[in-house]
């Protein structure tokens, strides 16, 4: 498809091709990542990052890079790309003639009358790397070398020379493998023609990635070449290299597994398409046990909010999978049982499970089964918000809650800079009431009427539609507080407050929805997500850019996140019906403008506020993902009816 496509152009301006980014990630929880022109901008890019059981089951960088030359009649060209401070070498990539991402990332090179293609494919279910060589056309025969740049540490982290790695290599069929540390699993480097490792271990020092100086953070680090491989090819001769972690494979199927996982893969006809291959990346199986990436590179697996928002899009509206659904929110059950009970810092994430079974039901149109299975959990959740039962959140006389732990932001919005919390919000939270009141009318809802649950709840619920909107309501600003505490309301401009019109169950009047859609859709709507932060407060920060302190100030305070759109757009539909088919396709459409941007062909965590709305954080989102494949199924059931 065009937007997976790049020319030699956009290829050999390195301050275009660097800011694009390449992922592919499998079952197992393993992961390739770096530019379109395998220069590596970031600690977290690497041919191949995989789980390490021995270290908590966090994701470990073993191969960094592998870098090919070819040699045609004694002239050697250096294909690979690297940057030492502001110095590139080789500069690999003025060979580079295009680039096409589908089905997976294919990088063509011509040099004179060469032509010569790599193809690089992630196994989905083991943790395997393969890359296809094929040498398209030459005049003679063609010595190709590889040199494998080996990092072994965290993808968080940085490494360096040192007298503790162990810089030798155990022969296996057509390769060698490598462990450089104790605890780490090997890495077997195989060739599909019969080769021999030469080794040479060099530290190759002061290795950049340009990405993380830019933000001001440790840049550099030191990575072991242990050697090269050599092979000869001759025209229209292909080479598959297999990086795998654990055991060696059999060399003479590599050819056979390359083309039977690309075949798998499959090739995108669609902007949908690429939405449901993204959102099926962002689903991992670890010994069985299925749960959701938050996002990739370096968010992490199986968080509760993340989870429990993000669940529906991937699996339901993106991949028509009710069993796995069920399977991943079980595990997800079972893994928290204190978030969901008794502790957690995200106050108003245990309350998202009402949202998540609520947009299950209407997904398969009953509800019997799912509160059999799920009105435990959902009342044990509520329960456990009354006084005394958490430190961090309780509910107070006028029913509402109250959150506060001195120095915490216990909220979504949860930004730290330098320990301190950009947003505290302590005190009564819009979003986080909004929620409660909308779970404990779905679990009266489906709770047997007369039991000592519904007449108990059915009180506070009360209670909580007599105070909700007088609390949060202010008509001079015409929105609703974004929290209120001891001082009274605070009215800055966010987005919270869309819970609080968009739910199945609202506490406010129709009145209040259309006040506070209209000042969202005058100063928080943008083609690229939801401010978090009118432009008009004095804290607002349109760009994420800068230092770690300026960016995370922007975080919370002015960048635009696409994960809010789903809950606009549920207002829009709630209030509009199929009249906001065409709103909700404006502010979707831009995303498939943007994927050759930033991750190409994914979905990126944030947008700057201001235009043009240029992507940020993980190159690939669960939640936002997730919020496009919901909007899509809106869109799709508003259409038809």
């Amino acid at each position: 498809m065009a937007f997976l496509k790049f020319n030699k152009s956009e290829l050999v301006n390195l301050e275009y091709s660097l800011k694009r980014e390449i992922l592919l990630a499998n079952k197992t929880g393993a992961f390739c990542s770096t530019s379109i022109v395998t220069c590596n901008t970031r600690r977290y890019h690497g041919l191949l990052a995989v789980p390490v059981e021995k270290f908590d089951g966090f994701r470990h960088l073993l191969l960094s890079s592998l870098d090919e030359s070819l040699t045609l009649r004694g002239k050697r060209f250096n294909l690979g790309i690297h940057c030492y401070g502001d110095i590139y070498e080789p500069r690999g990539h003025k060979y580079i003639v295009d680039f096409d991402a589908d089905p997976v990332p294919c990088v063509t090179y011509k040099i004179g009358e060469i032509v010569f293609r790599k193809r690089i494919a992630l196994s989905p279910d083991s943790d395997q790397l393969l890359i296809q060589y094929e040498l398209v056309n030459a005049p003679a025969k063609v010595k190709l070398e590889l040199k494998p740049f080996l990092a072994f540490r965290s993808v968080h982290g940085l490494t360096g020379e040192n007298a503790t790695a162990n810089t030798g290599f155990t022969p296996v069929q057509n390769g060698a493998a490598f462990c450089l540390y104790e605890n780490f699993p090997v890495l077997n480097l195989q060739l599909s023609a019969a080769t021999s490792f030469k080794a040479n271990p060099v530290w190759y020092k002061g290795i950049t990635y340009s990405d993380e100086m830019r933000r001001g953070f440790d840049c550099r680090e030191d990575l072991l070449v242990p050697g090269s491989f050599e092979v000869e090819l001759h025209s229209g001769d292909t080479l598959v290299v297999s990086a795998n972690a654990g055991e060696p494979v059999k060399a003479g199927t590599l050819k056979r597994r390359f083309n039977t996982v690309v075949e798998k893969i499959g090739p995108i006809t669609s902007f949908h398409d690429q939405l449901v291959r993204q959102a099926d990346s962002l689903i991992r199986e670890d010994g069985g046990v299925k749960r959701i990436v938050a996002g990739y590179s370096w968010l992490y697996t199986g968080l509760l909010r993340e989870t429990l928002v993000s669940l529906p899009g991937l699996t339901l509206y993106g991949k028509h999978d009710p069993k796995e659904f069920e399977e991943i929110l079980d595990n997800l059950i079972a893994a928290n049982q204190e978030r969901l009970s008794s502790r957690t810092t995200q106050v108003e994430a245990p309350l998202f499970m009402a949202v998540t079974l609520q947009q299950y039901i209407a997904y398969i149109g009953h509800s019997k089964a799912v509160w059999e299975k799920y009105g435990p959990v959902m009342k044990a959740i509520i329960e456990s918000y009354l006084p005394g039962r958490r430190q961090e959140v309780a509910m107070q006389p006028n029913g509402l809650l109250w959150a506060q732990k001195d120095g915490v932001a216990l909220t979504w919005m949860n930004a730290y800079i330098n320990g301190r919390a950009v947003t505290e919000r302590a005190g009564y939270q819009v979003e986080t009431n909004a929620l409660w009141y909308n779970a404990i009318c779905f679990a009266l809802e489906h709770e047997k009427k007369g039991s000592a649950f519904a007449r108990k709840w059915t009180t506070i619920k009360e209670i909580i539609e007599q105070n909700f909107e007088p609390m949060f309501w202010n008509a001079d600003v015409g929105f609703l507080a974004d929290y209120v505490d001891n001082s009274g309301q605070h009215l800055e401009l966010r987005p919270n407050q869309l819970w609080a019109v968009s739910l199945d169950h609202r506490c406010v009047s129709d009145e209040t929805v259309n006040e506070v859609m209209r000042v969202v859709n005058a100063e928080l709507v943008t083609r690229r997500g939801i401010r978090t932060l009118s432009p008009r407060d004095i804290r607002y920060k349109g760009v994420y850019e800068g230092n770690q302190h300026q960016r995370d100030e922007a975080y919370m305070n002015g960048c635009a996140w696409p994960f809010l759109l789903a809950q606009y757009c549920y207002a829009g539909f709630n209030m509009m019906g199929a009249n906001f088919v065409k709103k909700a396709e404006y502010v979707t459409e831009g995303f498939y403008e943007d994927l050759s941007k930033h991750g190409v062909g994914c979905f990126s965590e944030l947008y700057d506020g201001d235009p043009p709305h240029e992507p940020h954080g993980a190159i690939s989102s669960a939640m936002t993902t997730s919020a496009l494949l919901n909007i899509n199924w809106l869109i799709s059931k508003y259409r038809e009816d």
